[in-house]
C-alpha cells in the first residue's frame, strides 16, 4: 500500500539514503580494517563495534529503499487550494485545552515533529482533520479526554 510523502520528506530521505551509501559505509569499512589491524577479532571490541555499526547502517539502507520505493509523493502546491483539509496542507486551528492558535502541516509518519508544527497523517488529529473545510469544529479524542478544534485557515505551501 502506497505510504504518502511530501515532497521534502522524500528529499530529506534520498537525501539520508545518499550519505550512508556513499559516506557512511566507507567511513565504517575504514573503522572495520583499522580494529583488523589489532589482531585477535574475537576479543575485539572496536572489531565488533564497528561490524554493528555496519549492520544497523545497511539495515536503515534497506529501510529508506523500501519506504521511497512505497512513498506515494504528494506535492500539495500543485493542487489547487479548495478550503478542505489534505494531506501536505498546513493547518491554523483554534481551541485546544488552551485556547490558543497552533499551525500544524500534515505530513508522512517519516516526516513527523510535532514540536516543528509536523504532524503524521497517522495521528488522531490529522485523522479528525482531514476531509473538513476552513470554520469547521473538530473533536479529537486524544488521552487527556475529548479536545475541540477551530479550523481557521488552510493553506497549501
Amino acid at each position: 500500500m502506497p505510504t504518502p510523502m511530501t515532497v521534502e520528506g522524500a528529499e530529506l530521505l534520498r537525501r539520508e539514503l545518499q550519505q550512508r551509501k556513499a559516506e557512511k559505509r566507507h567511513e565504517i569499512s575504514r573503522a572495520i580494517a583499522a580494529a583488523r589491524e589489532h589482531g585477535d577479532l574475537r576479543e575485539n571490541a572496536e572489531y565488533h563495534a564497528a561490524r554493528e555499526e555496519q549492520s544497523f547502517n545497511e539495515g536503515r539502507i534497506r529501510e529508506i529503499e523500501g519506504r521511497l520505493a512505497d512513498a506515494q509523493v504528494i506535492d500539495v502546491t500543485k493542487i489547487p487550494p479548495s478550503g478542505k483539509v489534505i494531506f501536505g496542507v498546513t493547518v491554523a486551528l483554534t481551541g485546544g485545552d488552551s485556547g490558543d492558535s497552533i499551525r500544524y502541516r500534515i505530513v508522512g509518519e517519516d516526516e513527523a515533529d510535532p514540536k516543528a508544527g509536523r504532524l503524521s497523517i497517522k495521528t488522531p488529529i490529522a485523522r479528525a482533520l482531514i476531509g473538513k473545510s476552513v470554520g469547521d469544529e473538530v473533536r479529537v479524542q486524544t488521552p487527556n479526554g475529548e479536545t475541540t478544534y477551530s479550523i481557521d485557515a488552510v493553506e497549501h505551501l
